[in-house]
């Protein structure tokens, strides 16, 4: 699917009345999903763990 028909995909999901604001948080959360599944793939993560500890999270 091109750019533009996801584009065109994002708005028709949002509700009638939606704000520039709603616009734009859709394209920020599916620009970051995108960037973590290519993350994922390319083996950039880290254990749950460790990111816990590296927060001072609890298990």
């Amino acid at each position: 699917m091109s750019m533009k028909e996801e584009a065109i995909r994002l708005v028709e999901q949002l509700p009638e009345e939606f704000s520039w604001d709603d616009l734009m948080y859709g394209i920020y959360v599916r620009k970051a999903v995108e960037a973590g599944m290519q993350d994922s793939k390319a083996g950039r993560t880290i254990p749950v763990e460790e990111l816990r500890t590296r927060f001072g999270l609890e298990p």
